[in-house]
């Protein structure tokens, strides 16, 4: 039982910042622009994400307002996420660059960015942001008794609970509503599908474009943030390929909010079975193969390749996606 605790509540802290990034590659794409760029937003989001609880945990501020500084760090990675996202939106929308070449450059950019920054000031060769240790959501936090020994609902809940899981859950219900039941989102969904046709009747089709990259970089910073939450105690400048693991999800999601949470949880699922490969006794051990673990390790990504040649031919892209919009073209 203890095992299953441990899993579920793993699976649902590494589908966050799946879930997060994916609906943000969602918008993006779903306004016209493709989003390669994921992977290099969650890092600038994770990095000065960071800084931030870093800077409020020596100010003494965090210790005694852990979830407001918690919040705070949320925005922060939010609002980054979205100025870099700007990069892209420029160079794809005014620029009329090829977004997959666009998208890659940022995302060399990102890493190289928080290596500097970080060296700057921490001092070189200290990659590591530490997290401080109060970030997580505890039975403290909602005046709950402790309670003694190992318990099944206190590790499903608590163990690995912070404050970027009911924020995803609502900026989830939130993504859903704006996508299908807003003038907003039936807008943006025109100009991926036939910008021309969204054009005629008064739509500013560069205007929605802004507004899913920046849509796309406020998740995607927020995905960072959750993703370094789940990988361990600190940020070291990168998110183990979690962006381009969103944008797989995204399309085994078809582009939908609903099949984007189930791919969530499926990939997620693979992820934690890889992280818990030693003590679950019900794996395979594979005898005389040396250094299991790494295959194990490499799960998540085979099976991300499995499914998406499998479900790929059967996805429906936004026909819009990828073409730079030119007004004077009909």
């Amino acid at each position: 039982m203890m095992i299953a605790a441990n899993i579920i509540s793993m699976t649902i802290l590494f589908a966050v910042p799946l879930l997060l990034v994916a609906m943000g590659g969602m918008f993006s794409e779903h306004s016209g622009v493709i989003n390669i760029a994921l992977e290099g937003m969650m890092i600038i989001g994770a990095l000065f994400a960071c800084f931030t609880l870093q800077g409020l945990d020596q100010s003494g501020f965090g210790p005694a307002h852990p979830q407001l500084s918690m919040f705070i760090a949320i925005l922060v990675a939010g609002v980054t996420g979205m100025i870099f996202s700007l990069l892209l939106g420029f160079a794809a929308i005014n620029l009329k660059a090829d977004q997959t070449i666009g998208g890659t450059a940022l995302n060399q950019f990102a890493p190289a960015f928080a290596v500097v920054m970080t060296w700057a000031i921490q001092g070189q060769g200290l990659t590591t942001i530490f997290i401080p240790n109060w970030v997580r959501i505890t039975r403290d936090t909602f005046g709950l008794a402790p309670v003694d020994g190992p318990s099944f609902w206190n590790n499903l809940i608590f163990k690995y609970f912070y404050l970027t899981t009911p924020v995803a859950i609502v900026l989830f219900i939130a993504a859903y509503i704006v996508m299908y039941k807003t003038r907003f989102g039936l807008r943006l969904r025109a100009c991926g599908e036939h910008p021309q046709a969204a054009d005629s009747v008064g739509i500013n089709v560069y205007k929605m474009r802004y507004a899913g990259v920046l849509i796309s970089g406020f998740l995607g910073g927020v995905g960072g943030l959750a993703y370094t939450l789940a990988a361990g105690s600190g940020f070291n400048s990168d998110v183990g390929g979690y962006g381009f693991l969103a944008l797989a999800v995204m399309i085994f999601g078809n582009w939908k909010p609903l099949p984007i949470l189930g791919a969530s949880l499926f990939f997620a699922l693979f992820k934690v079975i890889a992280a818990l490969n030693a003590t679950l006794t019900f794996l395979p051990k594979f005898e005389g193969v040396k250094e299991i673990s790494n295959f194990y390790q490499m799960l998540p990504y085979i099976v991300t390749m499995i499914v998406l040649i499998f479900t790929s031919k059967n996805s429906q892209a936004p026909k819009a996606e990828g073409i730079p919009y030119d007004k004077g073209s009909r």
